[in-house]
């Protein structure tokens, strides 16, 4: 017997907000805008970074462990075709899968000492952090990972042998809030000011500064970007460098850093901000190394961007605070983030700052033109793209690369 009109109505209702307290429905869209996403062919909802999570101390094997048990789970999906919206907070559920074993590195962590036990606490974090990617606003289980990884990151730098300090830098009447990696405090280190792109923590990067930054003696300031993390609190505009200046701005008033030595590196969107902060400011920086940065190309051509994963047109929905998406305005928008378009990789003017703009062969989001423009822009600029296999196979390459420049840089 056919239901009435108004029982159809509600369970569709309902069906729609229990589907919105998982991830890959938390954003919302118009329904001419749904029509438009082509996701055909996948089947996880989450871009699976196994390389970039592997090298920043995942273990590999562990990792495969996770995926399996999330993939194998028999609980209700909120979307049937992608494996990793498992509902509800239990077994198969994203979240709860990266929460449970980040937990048990914390656990192994607090029957340690000192580096060991900091290293336990610093895996834990990046467990934790993964558990709330790709950290979409609203998203209550991602809150929750965050916190916990900012916990297992003090725990840690409680622990360890470097000394990691805590930076409130003051703007706009709230703090942003930094962690300064220092491998000593003899005197001031030159400083690499790093963020990652709009889906990843600040805390995510205690690698980079163990096994590159500390061993070179140069200090790792972190910070996240706007509208994620401890940054959540600004949303993104087109002014995306806004709480790095500021940062950069505050630094004479730390005393373990040389300001006159200043550095900035950024991954994916943190590249685009790294870049345009070193037209803002050619004064204070000494270099400015960009890792895949998203620059010109695919921030204009919107036929490219409605073709991205629905992830990341989730995550630009989230940084913008997009109540309903129309996916037409949305990929319009992002126009206004091209640095070309902002008139810093046009006409005639070039920044003093040396630029390293790295990119991947055959990637979509910083393509070989994009990295090409951002180094004639500089007055000692270069780009370099890297064969696809080096990504996944050499990803400390690239690294080595961005951190001998600096070196080079920072002996000017």
């Amino acid at each position: 017997m056919p239901q009435p009109e108004s029982e159809n109505l509600s369970v569709k209702l309902f069906k729609n907000h229990k589907q919105a307290l998982e991830t890959s429905g938390l954003v919302p869209y118009l329904p001419s805008s749904l029509e438009q996403l082509e996701q055909s062919g996948r089947t996880w909802y989450r871009e699976l970074r196994r390389p970039q999570w592997i090298w920043q101390g995942v273990d590999a094997i562990e990792l495969e462990s996770i995926l399996a048990r999330i993939a194998n789970s028999q609980k209700h999906r909120s979307r049937d075709e992608w494996l990793d919206t498992v509902s509800g907070y239990h077994s198969g559920n994203w979240a709860y899968e990266w929460i449970h074993a980040g937990m048990e590195h914390q656990k192994t962590a607090s029957e340690l000492d000192g580096d060991e036990a900091a290293e336990a606490y610093f895996k834990a974090s990046l467990y934790f952090s993964v558990a709330g990617y790709p950290h979409i606003k609203g998203d209550n289980l991602a809150i929750q990972s965050q916190v916990l990884a900012s916990q297992a990151y003090d725990m840690a730098a409680k622990q360890t042998s470097h000394r990691v300090e805590k930076i409130l830098v003051p703007y706009q009447g709230r703090k942003i809030t930094c962690y300064l990696h220092l491998p000593n405090t003899e005197k001031p280190l030159p400083v690499v000011i790093v963020s990652g792109g709009m889906d990843s923590l600040q805390t995510d990067m205690w690698r980079l500064y163990r096994d590159f930054l500390a061993p070179s003696n140069m200090a790792m300031l972190t910070l996240d970007m706007p509208s994620i993390g401890h940054s959540s609190h600004w949303p993104l505009s087109e002014d995306s460098s806004c709480l790095h200046q500021a940062v950069l701005n505050y630094l004479p008033n730390i005393p373990w850093v040389d300001r006159f030595h200043a550095a900035v590196m950024g991954f994916r969107f943190g590249g685009n901000v790294a870049l345009r902060l070193s037209f803002l400011e050619p004064n204070r920086l000494k270099a400015c190394v960009a890792l895949g940065a998203p620059v010109h190309q695919i921030l204009t051509n919107s036929t490219r961007l409605k073709t991205m994963p629905k992830m990341y047109l989730d995550v630009l929905a989230s940084r913008l605070a997009k109540q309903v998406v129309d996916i037409n305005s949305l990929t319009s928008q992002m126009q206004a983030w091209s640095l070309k378009n902002q008139g810093f990789l046009s006409g005639g003017r070039k920044t003093s700052v040396s630029v390293l703009a790295i990119g991947l062969k055959d990637d979509p989001v910083s393509p070989k033109s994009d990295n090409k423009l951002a180094a004639l822009f500089s007055k000692y600029g270069k780009g370099v793209e890297l064969n696809s296999k080096t990504l996944h196979s050499g990803y400390e390459e690239a690294l080595k690369q961005m951190i001998e420049w600096i070196k080079e840089e920072m002996k000017q």
